[in-house]
């Protein structure tokens, strides 16, 4: 079970009200996100918490200028990221990866609106292609960035590396491959970053997306658990072998252990990085969350905005 020592609640406690006073907010839910929030946090893991606020104000909504919809704060290991009411369920109504995980976080830091029922109906109504999506996106972008051998253009664009020739590079693109020529100077090759935590990070958007489409094929399209041992413990034998769960579970060991930023070259691998592109929008696809509800939300979360006091959850 993932937790929070007491001195690091204490300490978002005092930041959230900070944040609204500076801000003119008031923050209606606030919870942990990332490697607090899954069970993969070490001992120098930064904090990482999401928000939910409305304006201490409700008639800003219509002022000129409006209402920031995105706030973001670091103070030392305590980074936040904040979203408007509105912001927020229309990231839920299209069923936005880091909207729906903040419902879902297991730690909660302010609960001033009560996310249960609105967690139950998005869960149940939440459209999985787009979910499926967002976890693919996750897996196949940071396995490109920090993973995979690649070359960077001029124009920032990477190529990962096929394989090396004495004067040449075949690398790989959206549609195939190309050869670069050795000495192409709108080419260089970088290093990667192949740490303990990015392969963490490939494996478990890796596993997500493939296990979010395995369920689907089922008939149930089943969320993966937040808390990622549970999902290892109780989900993933569904889908994965023991092989690939043995390797995950030493990865989030090692993470926890402290080992976040050991390199230890490409653990995940090119094929299971990259679920399919294209899945079956006739299996996969539904509607979404229903509006009306997330409309109700919205009503919800700012009379909540104008309650005073606060309720934090253990």
């Amino acid at each position: 079970m993932a937790s929070i020592p007491t001195h690091a609640r204490e300490t978002v406690d005092r930041h959230l009200e900070k944040i609204e006073r500076s801000r003119e907010v008031s923050i209606v839910l606030a919870v942990a996100r990332g490697s607090h929030a899954w069970g993969a946090a070490g001992p120098d893991s930064d904090y990482d918490i999401s928000f939910v606020y409305a304006p201490t104000d409700l008639r800003r909504y219509a002022h000129l200028g409006g209402v920031d919809g995105v706030l973001l704060e670091e103070r030392g290991a305590f980074e936040y990221q904040g979203w408007d009411v509105r912001t927020f369920a229309a990231l839920l109504a299209d069923s936005n990866d880091g909207a729906i995980d903040l419902l879902r976080s297991p730690i909660r830091y302010r609960t001033r609106y009560d996310p249960g029922a609105l967690a139950a109906d998005v869960e149940r109504a939440y459209n999985p292609i787009d979910l499926y999506h967002a976890w693919r996106g996750i897996a196949t972008n940071n396995y490109r960035k920090y993973l995979s051998e690649h070359l960077v253009r001029n124009d920032d664009e990477i190529f990962p590396i096929r394989e090396r020739r004495e004067d040449a590079y075949v690398v790989e693109t959206e549609d195939g491959t190309m050869t670069v020529a050795a000495d192409d100077e709108r080419f260089a090759e970088t290093g990667t970053r192949p740490t303990v935590k990015r392969n963490l990070t490939v494996v478990r958007a890796a596993m997500a997306a493939r296990y979010l489409k395995a369920t689907g094929e089922r008939g149930d399209h089943e969320l993966p658990a937040i808390e990622f041992e549970a999902f290892l413990d109780d989900q993933a034998p569904t889908v994965f072998n023991d092989d690939r769960i043995g390797r995950t579970r030493k990865l989030r060991e090692r993470k926890r252990a402290g080992e976040g930023s050991v390199r230890i070259g490409d653990a995940v691998g090119r094929a299971f990085a990259n679920p399919p592109k294209r899945i079956d929008p006739a299996v996969h696809a539904r509607d979404g969350p229903d509006r009306a509800r997330l409309n109700d939300a919205i009503d919800e979360m700012l009379a909540a905005s104008q309650r005073c006091g606060s309720t934090s959850s253990v």
